[in-house]
C-alpha cells in the first residue's frame, strides 16, 4: 500500500520519457499526466499510452490509478510500493495491437482487441544495485477504454 502518492508538476519532464519534438521528452501534463491529473481524466487512447501511464503511476506512486486501469479480472487487493528505491527510466520496445473487425457495433460489441507492450523499466532499491524489468505486458481494449491484463517477465 501507498504511503502517499509523490508530487510531479505538469511543466516537468514526464517520467515515461515519451519523445516529442526533436525528441525531447514531453512535459507530464501534456503526456501520462493527462490520464494521472484530475477529477475525471480520460482513459489512455492506446495500450502503450496506458502502459506508459502505469508506468507514470508506480513512480509517482499512484495506487488508485494502478487499480483502476488493471483489468477485473487479474486486479490485486493492493499494489505496494518501494518507497526507498527509484526508478531510473523505461524503454518501450515493441508494441503490437490487433484491432476488432471493422464490421458494425454488433461486431464490435463480441470483439476484444488486444495488444501487447515490451518494455524495459529500470529500478534502483536504496542501499544495493539497481535492477531491470523486462516485461511482455498484455492488454485488452472492453467498451472503448484499455485494461491492463498482466504481463510476463523477459529475460
Amino acid at each position: 500500500m501507498s504511503q502517499g502518492a509523490l508530487v510531479l508538476h505538469g511543466d516537468q519532464p514526464c517520467p515515461c520519457a515519451r519523445g516529442g519534438i526533436n525528441a525531447k521528452p514531453l512535459r507530464f501534463a501534456a503526456c501520462c499526466g493527462q490520464y494521472l491529473e484530475g477529477e475525471a481524466p480520460p482513459p489512455a487512447p492506446d495500450a502503450e499510452s496506458l502502459m506508459r501511464s502505469r508506468y507514470s503511476a508506480f513512480v509517482l506512486q499512484r495506487e488508485s490509478y494502478l487499480l483502476a486501469t488493471w483489468h477485473a479480472s487479474t486486479r490485486p487487493g493492493q499494489v505496494s510500493f518501494d518507497t526507498t528505491g527509484k526508478w531510473l527510466g523505461l524503454e518501450v520496445r515493441k508494441s503490437l495491437a490487433s484491432s476488432p473487425p471493422k464490421a458494425e457495433a454488433e461486431a464490435k460489441a463480441k470483439a476484444k482487441a488486444k495488444a501487447e507492450v515490451e518494455f524495459v523499466a529500470r529500478f534502483k532499491p536504496a542501499g544495493t544495485t539497481a535492477w531491470r524489468l523486462h516485461e511482455r505486458s498484455r492488454f485488452v481494449l472492453q467498451q472503448g477504454r484499455w485494461w491492463y491484463l498482466d504481463g510476463v517477465q523477459l529475460a
